[in-house]
């Protein structure tokens, strides 16, 4: 059993080896029909500070009281810049600007921006009132940021909610910033959950029960374009020591991918431990891999309900990525292998090689299930 926990202490208050399939199967042709094939290759079976911060923005009732015993302040907000970090490292940022279930004096639920970037060296939160949303508003905040905290402008600013996505990408774009909506948003995903329940929780004007106003996307999954195509595909497993040498070896052999940062995501997993992934074969590995590359892939479904992959990529992007023949043993095996990511608190992965049995890779991403935020 693996678990995933927030890292909480940097918040502010960071080669493909053999991997046995559990089966293969022939990828998404329109008109194929899939055989399962169990090999016993090399592959293994499936077992399974106190903060910086300045005044809020957002005027609270003048009833309410704070104590004084050290604990942060629910009503104050952060900007926060670690000394330690070189300011002109930090080209790419996430951000939330998303009302919150906490009530102003008006009665009007507050918004907020949060901003950080994927090792938290940067943290940045800001209230708003609701009447002043819009794109100048949000390109003046994140002006502010890089004057305040002295770092660059960002090259790209990763966003996950899609009804945000009018507003963020004018407001990024004014000021020369390429817009990424992505889920691969997940220090800012964690540290929302965790805001939730140490800040927001604790906000005098917190509603309790109060719904997100922007829920998140799972629509019907979309038919895959061919680009993306692969010819064969296989569910597989590799040791957490193996996968982590994997991640560092993206830059030594310039494979695609991406990686986690396992450190900041907490990750408690024993070395042996068995983490499930989906293994992709092309003829046409290195194109594929570059293509998949651009997606912002977030993770993988198994469906057994509908026999089926589905790849989730980008913010609301749902593709069937290939299908199988339903029978008591594939369902069983699906099952398995959606079993084997749970137990490792989400934690997946995605290869793309130019042949199942190879010990190499052309494209490696590390993935994590995570539930939608409770804001």
């Amino acid at each position: 059993m693996a678990t995933v926990s927030f890292n909480s202490t940097r918040i502010k208050s960071p080669a493909l080896q053999s991997h046995k399939p559990i089966f293969k199967s022939y990828f998404l042709s329109k008109s194929s029909n899939f055989s399962f094939i169990f090999s016993s290759k090399n592959y293994q079976h499936l077992h399974f500070k106190p903060n910086s911060i300045s005044e809020s923005s957002v005027s609270v009732p003048k009833e309410a009281e704070f104590d004084d015993s050290g604990e942060d302040d629910p009503t104050s907000e952060l900007s926060y810049l670690d000394s330690e970090t070189d300011p002109s490292s930090i080209t790419e940022w996430e951000l939330d600007f998303c009302s919150r279930p906490i009530l102003d004096i008006r009665g009007k639920k507050i918004w907020e921006l949060v901003v950080c970037d994927s090792s938290l060296s940067l943290q940045y939160t800001k209230y708003f009132p609701n009447n002043v949303i819009n794109s100048i508003t949000l390109k003046d905040a994140i002006a502010s940021i890089s004057e305040d905290l002295g770092v660059p402008i960002p090259e790209k600013v990763r966003f996950f909610r899609s009804q945000m996505q009018t507003i963020i990408t004018k407001a990024c774009k004014e000021l020369g910033i390429k817009p990424v909506p992505s889920k691969r948003c997940l220090s800012l995903l964690l540290w929302l959950e965790e805001r939730y329940e140490t800040i927001y929780m604790r906000h005098p004007g917190f509603q309790k029960g109060s719904n997100p106003l922007l829920a998140l996307d799972n629509p019907f999954p979309m038919e895959l374009p061919e680009n993306l195509f692969g010819e064969k595909w296989a569910f597989v497993q590799l040791p957490f020591s193996a996968v982590r040498e994997e991640i560092s070896f993206l830059d030594k052999r310039f494979v695609f991918g991406a990686g986690l940062d396992l450190d900041l995501l907490g990750i408690e997993v024993d070395d042996k431990t068995l983490i499930p992934g989906l293994a992709v074969a092309s003829s046409r590995a290195k194109p594929l891999a570059a293509w998949v590359n651009g997606l912002e892939v977030c993770s993988v479904e198994a469906d057994t309900a509908r026999a089926c992959l589905i790849l989730s990529v980008g913010i609301s992007t749902r593709y069937v990525y290939a299908t199988y023949k339903k029978s008591p043993l594939t369902s069983s095996e699906a099952e398995t292998w959606e079993a084997a990511k749970k137990a490792c608190g989400g934690l997946h992965f995605l290869a793309i090689q130019e042949d199942l049995d190879s010990d190499d890779c052309v494209g490696f991403w590390l993935l994590l299930d995570l539930p939608p935020p409770p804001v």
